[in-house]
């Protein structure tokens, strides 16, 4: 006689064992992650492996990750480019600090290259008041990408530039990541866009959402914002196409960002970014592109752009941060709205304070996310602990994603340090050697410190029982997620 129930058990109990098996064979988890996973699996049977399956693992869909190889692979290298121009290869960076760089080019090929210029921007509005302008007086081409690109003012400010520059002739390709962008590419401004000659592209498309969680992790998000202009003009950091007031989330307005107008050979670098995202979603060969001459003069700083995400190096991210760590000698200074690292990275930021290094950072008061804000705070009594100083910025969401290290080298770009950033996201971050460049943004973190209340030790042990538990209990989340 047939016994249903012990069929069904029998069932569950097998299929257990292979999303087990799954989860330990699985590459690129640290034990802590596997144990995590297992132990979800085994807890709750059926609802454990359905959410392994669709946050379990790192998986654009198979068909997608092939591509996306296959286009990087034929890209063309960017040190040729430099024939003749050998001096913006031979950038002055002190020896202390020259294997950051090396870090860098492990991750995207990209060599350090000098000859470069910026001006850091701190307000929203001015940030895309001069986008506007570079793409208004562009002769070329403009390429722009962005996670999320909201319909609000300064996003509808992009799209009208975008519109006038396509209408005099200028090659405008646009692209937007499909979750964060969700709206405005389903938008009138789109299509208005589309319209008036500008290509548009859409990263990670997410189909149908149950078909399309079964092939691929859906949240795996295009977290990038990159602009390039006549391969000349680039920008990087944190901020997306949107007002400060950014509507989707008002009551954490404003969002505070910082961003960088570059100008020298790293445009290129940037380029290269944009064109292996591009050519990954839309059937357009711009390989030719990266292989005309770079015309720069020879003064400036030296730069060096790389993009992480699940199709690059596992943990290339968190490896580029914690060597940041590792070298400095004098001073460290974050900022990040998002805190949920590794062991790894918190014993190397704590060990940084320890052996003397002054170790600054400076997180959001309010964080629009009250799972990240429950994990950062679970990491705070250990850092105080070391002697790190903790200071939660009270003028708004602080958005901006800045580390630098002696006054001499800094860190911008999309990256937060979380898990998300160092596993799920496709980021892009420029390393900057000029004590000048640091210096401006030495001066923005001291404005956000300014703007900040402190966070002692003895607030973090008068927590009551019940926020600890709390905090503890999200951050034993974070292998999971």
């Amino acid at each position: 006689m047939f016994d249903s129930t012990l069929f069904y058990a029998s069932f569950v109990l097998l299929l257990e064992l292979v999303f087990i098996a799954r989860a330990i064979l699985r590459p690129h988890r640290d034990p802590a992650s596997r144990i995590a996973w297992v132990v979800v699996i085994v807890v709750f049977p059926v609802l454990g492996i359905l959410v392994y399956i669709l946050l379990g693992e790192t998986n654009i869909g198979r068909k997608r990750s092939e591509r996306t190889r296959r286009i990087l692979d034929k890209l063309p290298g960017l040190t040729e480019t430099f024939d003749g121009q050998e001096k913006l290869l031979a950038a002055k960076i002190p020896e202390q600090y020259e294997h950051l760089f090396h870090t860098a080019h492990s991750i995207s090929g990209f060599p350090t290259v000098s000859g470069n210029s910026a001006k850091l921007f701190s307000v929203s509005d001015e940030t895309i008041t001069s986008m506007v302008a570079d793409i208004d007086a562009a002769e070329r081409h403009v390429h722009v990408l962005f996670y999320i690109w909201l319909a609000d003012n300064n996003g509808c400010r992009v799209v009208e530039a975008l519109k006038r520059a396509a209408a005099r002739g200028v090659v405008c390709r646009a692209m937007a990541d499909n979750l964060g962008s969700w709206d405005m590419i389903r938008s009138q401004h789109w299509q208005a866009m589309r319209d008036a000659g500008v290509r548009l592209g859409v990263a990670l498309p997410i189909g149908r959402l149950i078909i399309g969680s079964m092939k691929r992790r859906i949240d795996l998000r295009n977290h990038r914002k990159i602009v390039v202009i006549d391969d000349q003009i680039t920008y990087c950091g944190s901020q997306n196409c949107a007002d400060a007031g950014f509507r989707v989330k008002p009551k954490y307005a404003p969002w505070v960002d910082a961003v960088m107008r570059f100008e020298g050979p790293i445009a290129r670098q940037n380029q290269h970014l944009f064109i292996g995202d591009w050519m990954t979603y839309v059937d357009e060969d711009l390989s030719q592109m990266l292989t005309a001459p770079i015309v720069a003069s020879q003064a400036g700083f030296a730069a060096q752009a790389f993009g992480t995400g699940p199709t690059v190096r596992h943990s290339a991210m968190s490896e580029m941060f914690e060597s940041l760590m590792f070298a400095a000698r004098r001073e460290i200074v974050i900022t990040t709205p998002y805190y949920v690292p590794d062991e790894s990275m918190q014993n190397a930021l704590c060990a940084a304070a320890r052996r003397g290094v002054e170790t600054t950072v400076v997180f959001p008061a309010r964080n629009d996310s009250f799972v990240v804000a429950a994990a950062s705070h679970s990491y705070y009594a250990d850092l105080l602990e070391a002697g790190v100083r903790i200071y939660e910025y009270v003028g708004g969401l602080l958005h901006t994603k800045s580390f630098t290290i002696d006054g001499i080298v800094t860190l911008i770009g999309s990256a937060n340090m979380d898990r998300r950033s160092f596993d799920l996201n496709y980021e892009n971050n420029i390393l900057v050697c000029d004590t000048t460049l640091t210096g401006e943004m030495r001066q923005l973190q001291h404005h956000y410190i300014s703007k900040s209340n402190t966070v002692s030790l003895q607030m973090v042990r008068d927590w009551p029982v019940g926020r600890r538990l709390w905090n503890n209990a999200i951050a034993m989340l974070g292998p999971v997620l």
